[in-house]
């Protein structure tokens, strides 16, 4: 009966784990329209599954100095979904989407190179009850 039990409980996580893989995808796929064509992806894919608003999920990336960035933030199919926070190594807060309707990118230039933390979190007002988190970062070319 156990091994029934165990079988089971595998057979369910990986149905579980591949569908949240596939949303993820989707998202990452959608979000990339947002890397255009002046941005090169850093070819990265910073994902998180969040499944209500009052989690927050973090990431840290490097920005060189004297670059042009652009960061794309999505969940679900539609833009505005989720709130991005960039802040320095210090927790200073220099960027939140929240300001801007919860804009789906941001460009911006570093001039000198810059440790940070990305934060992004579900909109609560737009009730999206659970969804994957994607972030992208794309670089102009100097």
């Amino acid at each position: 009966m156990k091994k029934i039990i165990l079988a089971l409980s595998f057979v369910v996580s990986t149905v579980c784990f591949n569908q949240a893989t596939a949303q993820c995808d989707t998202i990452a796929n959608i979000c990339a329209k947002h890397i255009i064509s002046t941005f090169i992806s850093d070819g990265q894919q910073y994902r998180a599954l969040l499944l209500n608003s009052e989690e927050t999920a973090e990431f840290h990336t490097t920005f060189f100095g004297e670059t042009t960035y652009r960061i794309a933030a999505c969940s679900g199919t539609n833009d505005g979904n989720l709130v991005f926070n960039i802040y320095d190594q210090d927790r200073h807060l220099l960027f939140t989407n929240r300001n801007q309707k919860n804009a789906p990118f941001w460009d911006f230039k570093v001039k000198s190179t810059l440790e940070t933390i990305i934060e992004a979190q579900l909109d609560a007002n737009k009730n999206p009850g659970s969804g994957c988190a994607v972030i992208l970062i794309g670089f102009k070319q100097k």
